[in-house]
């Protein structure tokens, strides 16, 4: 498999998209392998516009900002008193706006999407497996959630 590295700055929320902006305190990078990703992967190979990997990605961000996937014994994040960035928000807050964001974008989505949306972006599932486990025909999958992540695009504004 062909790799894709990319450079993503460091948050408080995690690895974000897009270009590092500077700023007096340095900012730590991770470099990560975007082929790794099954969105990506489409995208890499033609099946998949800009636009719907990013609504994707958004999506995929929220999920894991508002701490829906589990968490595996002990979380080491640092604790932090004074509140910085996202409009001031504390962190509990960041959660619950991520999470209100989450399912607004689901519902966006529509009946019958979310589970696709669920498995590909969020649970990182290989679309195969995805339309297996839910009983479809195979290569139906990428059109259904390509619809779904036509709707959760439009949810985000992302043009």
């Amino acid at each position: 498999m062909k790799r894709h590295l990319a450079e993503r700055e460091l948050t408080p929320e995690g690895p974000r998209r897009g270009a590092i902006k500077s700023d007096a305190r340095p900012r730590r990078t991770v470099t990560v392998n975007l082929a790794e990703s099954p969105l990506a992967w489409l995208h890499a190979r033609g099946h998949l516009p800009t636009r719907l990997l990013d609504a994707g990605e958004a999506l995929r961000a929220d999920y894991e900002r508002s701490a829906l996937p589990a968490n595996i014994t002990m979380r080491w994040d640092p604790v932090r008193v004074k509140s910085t960035g996202d409009r001031g928000l504390a962190p509990s807050e960041k959660q619950i706006a991520a999470r209100q964001r989450f399912d607004g974008a689901i519902r966006a989505a529509g009946k019958g999407l979310e589970d696709i949306l669920w498995r590909v972006v969020c649970a990182g599932e290989a679309l195969p497996e995805a339309e297996k486990s839910l009983g479809w025909p195979a290569r139906s999958g990428k059109l259904v959630l390509a619809i779904a992540l036509e709707r959760v695009a439009d949810y985000y504004q992302i043009t």
